[in-house]
């Protein structure tokens, strides 16, 4: 998400508090993003829709308390949905450790010729296994950066960590998955 999007949300949220369309239009465009987040830790379609209708209850009981000089609105709905999934695995004694070759299933394009399918199976695959050698809280930040499109800056202050720490982590990161994925897609 770009810096002009983050200030457009962030100033829609601060007046969205008493705008019911206002708010439909945030609920419009986070809705996509949260549920992914959420359900890559769920993996489950109705525990997901649990989860995000929480999400958007707490935000909608909680957005006068949003302050756009502490946070852009994307880092803190962010942070709701990664409190509420943590909380719901606690509720279940569980650890919210996500695996990536039960959640990533990026679509094949039906169009294309059998043969390119498979093949695009095949590269799925070989990133799966690569991606399951990472730790959970590289994972996390890749998906921030992937399915949020959120900038160091947010990842940082969604997950506790400086920018630079997580533009380090991303890279490290992106090496393994390079090294790994060398001649294999």
């Amino acid at each position: 998400m770009g810096k002009k999007d983050n200030e457009y949300y962030s100033d829609l949220a601060m007046r969205a508090v008493d705008d019911d369309e206002l708010f439909r239009e945030l609920y419009d465009k986070y809705f996509p993003i949260v549920y992914n987040l959420v359900y890559v830790r769920v993996r489950n379609p109705e525990t997901a829709d649990d989860i995000v209708s929480e999400v958007f209850l707490k935000v909608c009981d909680n957005l006068e308390k949003f302050d756009k000089e502490k946070a852009s609105f994307a880092t803190w709905i962010s942070r709701i949905a990664e409190r509420t999934c943590i909380n719901f695995f606690r509720s279940l004694g569980r650890h919210p450790e996500s695996e990536w070759d039960e959640t990533f299933d990026p679509p094949i394009d039906e169009h294309e010729q059998p043969e390119q399918q498979f093949l695009t199976g095949e590269r799925n695959s070989e990133l799966l296994k690569a991606l399951s050698t990472l730790g959970e809280r590289e994972r996390k930040i890749i998906e921030l950066k992937f399915w949020m499109n959120m900038t160091n800056k947010e990842i940082g202050e969604t997950l506790g960590l400086s920018p630079g720490n997580v533009g380090i982590i991303f890279f490290r990161a992106s090496e393994t998955l390079r090294k790994k994925l060398k001649d294999k897609i």
